[in-house]
């Protein structure tokens, strides 16, 4: 594994979870309108599969998805196709921290492009083909034993440091989850979701603050 120089903000989340895809995109926007490009993102992965011992209902990620879309996110989501939804995202992850192996940017480009193929392209990215391709556009290997070890690491340390779910972030000693979406959940209506800006920005205030600038 190798761990990003300077300043960090640290996520743990999962390549098929709608709400990371979100709030990623939340704090890279942030980010570049603080003029903070100093300041890495590194996801780290929090395997869902294993969190919840099975993988993720591509109907009801559907249904999380399309709610994100229709009330928060009307940019995102054009197309999560369910017949194409991976059965597993632990060789996606074990690319993503390939990428990082090359550098930070890498690794957060692969970060985002493998949910773009999924929630922005209907692919499978569990298929071998597709992360072929996508590690080719990136100048990156597949992944290998290695990188596959560091995706269990990152899950056991996200459960020491207690990681509630994804995604997860972290700044330092400072941490919050989710801090981009306010959801609740009605046993009747479903999901009601909107931004939470202030909470966000006040997680990324702080940690620009502590960061300092370079």
């Amino acid at each position: 594994m190798r761990t990003p120089t300077g300043p960090i903000i640290e996520v743990y989340a999962d390549i098929w979870c709608p709400f990371a895809h979100v709030g990623l995109r939340a704090v890279e926007e942030q980010r570049a309108r603080a003029g903070r490009a100093d300041v890495a993102i590194w996801v780290r992965a929090w395997p869902l599969e294993l969190v919840n011992g099975g993988p993720l209902d591509p109907v009801v990620t559907k249904e999380h998805a399309d709610d994100l879309r229709a009330q928060v996110v009307p940019q995102l989501f054009h197309d999560l196709d369910v017949d194409h939804f991976p059965p597993s995202t632990l060789e996606a992850l074990a690319l993503a921290n390939r990428a990082y192996r090359t550098d930070s940017k890498t690794g957060e480009r692969m970060s985002l492009v493998l949910r773009d193929a999924l929630f922005e392209r209907g692919q499978n990215i569990a298929d071998l083909a597709t992360l072929e391709h996508l590690a080719l556009d990136l100048g990156v290997v597949m992944p290998d034993e290695s990188d596959r070890a560091d995706v269990l690491t990152d899950w056991r340390e996200g459960v020491e440091r207690g990681v509630q779910g994804s995604p997860h972030f972290f700044c330092g000693n400072r941490e919050v989850f989710c801090p981009s979406l306010d959801i609740t959940r009605d046993p009747v209506e479903g999901l009601s979701i909107a931004r939470d800006v202030s909470r966000l920005s006040e997680f990324l205030d702080l940690c620009f603050a502590r960061t300092g600038s370079t």
